[in-house]
Formats: C-alpha cells, sequence, structure tokens
C-alpha cells in the first residue's frame, strides 16, 4: 500500500482519489486556500460538492495549513490545481515535498516566454526547483478525461509522462484500475504540449455550434462544420508539435482525444457557443460569472509564441488560420468569422 497526497480538491484532483483509494492506498485530499468549504464539505458528507457519488471510504481530509502533516511518509503527490495555481504550488507546495516522493499533475496549459517558446508547466517548475536547489521527480496526465467520468468509473484511457520510466511504471501501477487505463511515456514536452493545444482549438470547433444555433436554433444538429475545424485543429496541433520538437507525433492522438472530450463536455464549449451567438469575450465572460476560464488563458499564450514565430520567420502565417482567428476574438474583441477557405488545400 502506498500513501498517495493530493494536494488541490477541485474536480480532476478530487477524481484521482476514487482509483487511488480503489486500489487500496492511503489517501489524503489536502485543499488549497481557495479551497477550504470544499474540504468542510468533504469532511462533513465525504462528498466532493459537484460530485454525485461519495468518496471511497477512508480518504482524509485536510486543510492547506495541515499541508505538512499530510506530505508526512507520502510516497506519491499529486497536483490538482488549476493552470492558474501553478506558480502558487510553485512557490508554496513543491519547496516542502519530499525530495524522494515523485510529484505527478493534472493541470494542463503552456506558458510563453519572451523570445516565443512555449514552456511545459513540469519546465516551469523545474526552473524553481532549480533556484532552490531542490531535485524533484516531476510528471504529468494528459489525455481525455472529466472528473465526472472518471467518479462515474467510465472507461478512460490517459497518458502519464516523465523522465524516469521506472518512476511512471511505479505511478501506473498504484493508478491503474479496470476502468483507468495508462500508457507511459519520456515525452513530456509532447504530452504536455498536445493536451494544452486543445484548449483553444476546442473554443474554435464550439464556436461552429454557436454559429449554427444562432442560425437554426438549438434543436437544430450540424456537424459538417464541427468536423471541418476539428480538422483544422489537428492540422494545425500536429505544426505545432513540430515546432515544439516532441519526440514522437503519436502525441498528436491524445491531444486529439483530449480535445474531443472538451467540445462535448466542458466549460471551453460554454463560452465557444456564447461567443458563436455572437456575443464578444467580455459578454461571454459575464454570461458565464464565477467559471474559470483556461482554455482562453491557453489560447493567447500560443497565439502570441507563434506570432513570434511568424515574424522571424520559423513559422508560417498560413498554417494557423484558426488559431489567429480565435486570437482575434479572445484579444482584439473581433466578430466571429471563421476563415473556411484557408482551410483548404490543394494537392498535386
Amino acid at each position: 500500500m502506498a500513501i498517495i497526497t493530493i494536494v488541490g480538491a477541485g474536480m480532476m484532483g478530487s477524481a484521482l482519489a476514487f482509483p487511488a483509494r480503489e486500489n487500496g492506498h492511503e489517501v489524503r485530499l489536502v485543499g488549497t486556500h481557495l479551497d477550504r468549504e470544499i474540504i468542510n464539505g468533504c469532511i462533513k458528507n465525504n462528498r466532493h460538492p459537484k460530485f454525485e457519488k461519495d468518496f471511497p471510504n477512508g480518504i482524509k481530509f485536510y486543510q492547506l495549513e495541515e499541508l505538512e502533516n499530510a506530505l508526512c511518509d507520502t510516497d506519491v503527490v499529486i497536483g490538482g490545481v488549476s493552470s492558474f495555481g501553478v506558480e502558487w504550488f510553485a512557490d508554496n507546495v513543491l519547496p516542502v515535498i519530499p525530495e524522494d516522493a515523485p510529484v505527478l499533475t493534472v493541470t494542463k496549459g503552456l506558458m510563453d516566454t519572451e523570445d516565443g517558446k512555449l514552456l511545459t508547466y513540469p519546465d516551469l517548475w523545474k526552473k524553481k526547483l532549480n533556484s532552490i536547489g531542490k531535485k524533484l521527480s516531476l510528471n504529468a496526465i494528459g489525455g481525455p478525461c472529466t472528473s465526472y467520468e472518471l467518479v462515474a468509473h467510465d472507461q478512460t484511457e490517459v497518458a502519464f509522462c516523465g523522465e524516469n520510466i521506472e518512476t511512471l511504471r511505479f505511478l501506473k501501477e498504484v493508478m491503474q484500475t479496470d476502468y483507468y487505463h495508462i500508457s507511459i511515456t519520456t515525452d513530456v514536452t509532447g504530452i504536455e504540449s498536445a493536451v494544452a493545444l486543445k484548449n483553444g482549438y476546442a473554443l474554435g470547433i464550439a464556436l461552429t455550434i454557436g454559429l449554427n444555433q444562432k442560425s437554426f436554433g438549438n434543436d437544430t444538429l450540424h456537424f459538417n462544420s464541427q468536423a471541418a475545424v476539428f480538422g483544422q485543429a489537428a492540422k494545425e496541433m500536429y505544426k505545432l508539435l513540430e515546432f515544439q520538437n516532441a519526440l514522437t507525433l503519436d502525441n498528436l492522438c491524445v491531444g486529439v482525444g483530449d480535445l474531443y472530450v472538451t467540445v462535448y463536455g466542458g466549460r471551453t464549449r460554454l463560452v465557444g457557443i456564447l461567443l458563436g451567438k455572437g456575443l464578444n469575450i467580455d459578454e461571454a465572460k459575464e454570461e458565464l460569472c464565477g467559471v474559470t476560464l483556461e482554455s482562453l488563458v491557453v489560447a493567447e499564450r500560443v497565439a502570441r509564441a507563434v506570432k513570434k514565430g511568424i515574424a522571424k520567420g520559423t513559422l508560417k502565417e498560413e498554417d494557423f488560420p484558426l488559431l489567429l482567428h480565435i486570437d482575434e476574438i479572445i484579444c482584439d474583441k473581433k466578430e466571429v468569422n471563421i476563415p473556411w477557405e484557408d482551410f483548404t488545400f490543394t494537392v498535386c
């Protein structure tokens, strides 16, 4: 039996408590400073307020002030914060994690640099650890997985990535169940880039849903336009994985699977539909007051890096018509006007 400490009581971090505990491990769920009411509710009801199913019996719940106790003798630390908590996690959690406990993060995203590069969150954390003279095994989860479906035991396939294959084998043994299936790879940049890139592109696909609802009503389903943008998204993601020097473009499959899930269930779908219906980005945010929109942040960062690459001649503008239009919608508040003809190609 292993001791698994999950830091961050959001939906995905909390969902991972299910396979971990069902495998017989001791599970400790620690809330951040934003999770106090969630942890209080878990202590009282043994259920996350967003889930329709109780936690498996035996999970221990901790407030942030009890983090040190929750980390005592732990074998694995799972980071369950959102992308908005990445730097907070680096400053407040990484320094106190025991060096012999591998870290497994569910946080998806990329950071852009001044010179137009895109850094994964493990890369960002590695820089933080280097600055304080500490070493940790940093690993991450990528792939199509919604928290509430994991809790419901829907068949789910993800990828764990990290630098050491033996560590990944250990993490897979700890977490895999008959409904949670895990591939492992040392291509951290490829997996983390693929699953982050899907955020902005899922928004682009959702635009077509809003456009069709605006034109034909909410009760009519149209799939041609969704499929067209989905295909273009896959092409642009492929180009960006090349740009990121992914070790294998098989990671595109992981990203495309994640793209599919995000289009059909998530906050990104909601904001994309509102934009497609004619709202500008400020109006859409107001309509979804209180909803965390990580996809917008990731899309802006990727677009900034791409535009710098275009300016330097390392990327071609014609390869990214969808991403650049999404960026115009988010940053310049332009109306949705999907550049359909720019998606076409000629093969001789």
